[in-house]
């Protein structure tokens, strides 16, 4: 490696590689890039697009013996600051590299598989499999700010699809620095690409290999195998899914950036037809009792169950409004551009002293459209505090509507008095569709309020959180102190699998991180697992085996130096 960095050296030499366009530099075209959509932010030498994955690959080359920390880049769609800088004590140069241009999909084994390079979208996943009637591992949620694949499975995130659980694969191509310095292309895909970097990087994009090729090794999986398994075990005492599970932990998988992926190869999942129920209770109890039905007695798994608690539907509602709408109108795959106009704009108007303008202008703007939210959804707002989205195989709809219909049932009471308490409705196509949407939107909600409201908001404080899957008081109960410094308490999640995310937009003058912490030691009296599905970041601690995790991956330390926390120096000093 180099003994000095040349900074003109290396500029030239990725120009070369790439183009000087697709070579950023300064901070208001990099800005995108190195900030976080919630958290995070810090200074780059460079952020580098390549074009294809021998550019990849030579832009790697060039950081390493540049001795430049690399920092991998998809969509920067995540919450805690994972696939961002972070302050300014690195002890090198920080070459970040967008992967925005490497989208190309390949469809093999009939469609039950698929090769994901590294800046393929779950937007366009999904769409390239619906000839086949089927669906990649997410198709709500991150898809609809438009994640990218890799994403997910560098942090073992997804599961608000009950059946299918983390992203997660044994089978993938990425590049690592070992204990001596040297780069080395580990191809784990199981396909035959050739022998050099060049030929094997190549035949994979451009599908120059035939099925014969492709080996299909029963040992080595492409999806989780035990997780529709794992939560339905109600009365275990640990959670069913976390961010840090060793478990989970393997190669690409939950590496967090801590290598280079290039691709991924993936299951694929059949495409069921199912229908929609909304639910609505004034206890937790009865949520609780609804979910180990489900989990336990239904013929079988749930496709998804997502929880909105009001304030959260209705923060979701107000903040999250022009969310739902664009996508209504213009569908997922706009959304990054999207994103990418309004933070140039932002940019411009932060020079000129007026940031948070954007935000401003579109909530006003949206306060002049019509209602978007179906009437009857408004309606369990005012009745019930608790909301449950559930959606499930047609097949197994009839089933479901007899349980809830006898659950509710008045007893002894009029059913005035009864559904007081706790009510369903089964959804039309458009409620079904529009319930969900609205529950995805909440997730950028809490950054519009406080983007709007910067007078009397100090920030939010975001915890991502697994509770054990037997614990019946999920709802929790917070110290007067802490409740005091919280303008409003934001809480939705995937609540088959007790993954809940809280959102909490604190008061100006508050510390977030104090109070975060604070945060934390609740959680750890209650036996939660923290982070559930997103990435340590920047935010979060990252525990021994994650740690031990990264630094088998990164003996250098080389790749997204400081996640969870970590040391940011050279050989992990």
């Amino acid at each position: 490696m180099s003994a000095v960095f040349n900074p003109t050296q290396t500029l030239a030499q990725l120009q070369e590689i790439v183009g000087s366009r697709h070579v950023l530099t300064k901070d208001q075209d990099t800005r995108l890039y190195r900030q976080g959509r919630r958290f995070g932010e810090g200074k780059v030498f460079a952020v580098v697009s390549p074009g294809s994955l021998w550019e990849q690959w030579q832009v790697l080359q060039v950081a390493i013996a540049a001795d430049c920390i690399v920092l991998m880049q998809a969509a920067n769609t995540g919450l805690t600051g994972g696939s961002t800088p972070f302050g300014d004590d690195y002890d090198r140069p920080i070459i970040l590299m967008s992967t925005r241009r490497l989208q190309v999909i390949h469809v093999i084994n009939e469609g039950e598989q698929v090769l994901c390079l590294a800046g393929a979208t779950l937007d366009a996943l999904e769409k390239q499999l619906a000839p086949y009637n089927r669906e990649p591992h997410s198709v709500i949620g991150s898809s609809c700010i438009g994640a990218s694949v890799l994403g997910g499975v560098c942090n073992n995130s997804g599961g608000a699809l009950v059946r299918r659980g983390p992203a997660y694969t044994e089978l993938a191509l990425y590049a690592q620095v070992d204990e001596q310095g040297q780069l080395q292309l580990v191809n784990h895909l199981g396909i035959e690409l050739g022998e050099c970097p060049e030929d094997i990087l190549n035949n994979l994009e451009h599908k120059n290999f035939t099925p014969n090729q492709i080996i299909n090794d029963a040992s080595r999986h492409a999806s989780d195998q035990r997780y529709a398994h794992d939560v339905t075990q109600v009365d275990a005492d640990t959670p069913a899914r976390f961010n840090a599970d060793p478990s989970r932990l393997f190669e690409a998988s939950g590496s967090a950036g801590k290598v280079c992926v290039f691709a991924v190869r993936l299951d694929s999942f059949e495409k069921l037809a199912s229908q929609v129920f909304y639910i609505g209770s004034n206890q937790q109890d009865d949520l609780t009792a609804i979910r180990r039905f489900l989990l336990t007695e239904l013929a079988r798994l749930p496709i998804a169950g997502e929880y909105v608690h009001r304030t959260a539907y209705d923060i979701g509602a107000e903040y999250g409004k022009d969310t739902f709408l664009f996508i209504e109108k213009f569908g997922t795959a706009k959304v990054p551009a999207a994103f990418a106009f309004k933070d140039k704009v932002d940019g411009v108007l932060s020079k000129w002293g007026m940031a948070g303008l954007s935000d401003k202008v579109l909530q006003m703007v949206s306060k002049l459209m019509p209602m978007h939210l179906p009437k009857r959804m408004n309606q369990f707002r005012d009745r019930y505090e608790h909301h449950l989205i559930l959606r499930v195989e047609d097949q197994d709809a009839a089933q479901v509507e007899a349980f809830l219909s006898d659950y509710f049932k008045p007893e002894t009471t009029t059913i005035s008095q009864s559904r007081q308490l706790g009510d369903y409705f089964h959804c039309t196509a458009e409620e079904g569709r529009k319930a969900f949407l609205h529950r995805f939107a909440i997730a950028g909600a809490a950054i519009r309020y406080r983007d709007t409201h910067k007078s009397e908001v100090e920030d939010i404080v975001a915890l991502d959180i697994a509770l054990a899957r037997n614990d019946r008081d999920w709802l929790e109960s917070l110290p007067a102190e802490l409740e005091e410094a919280i303008i409003h308490k934001l809480y939705y999640g995937h609540f088959l699998c007790h993954v809940f995310h809280q959102d909490y937009i604190v008061k100006k003058g508050v510390d977030p991180m104090a109070m975060e912490h604070a945060m934390w030691k609740l959680l750890d009296q209650r036996g939660a697992e923290y982070p559930a599905e997103h990435n340590v970041g920047h935010l979060y601690l990252a525990k021994p085996a994650l740690k031990q995790h990264y630094q088998k991956l990164d003996p250098c330390n080389c790749f997204n130096v400081g996640i969870g926390q970590t040391s940011k120096l050279k050989h992990w000093r």
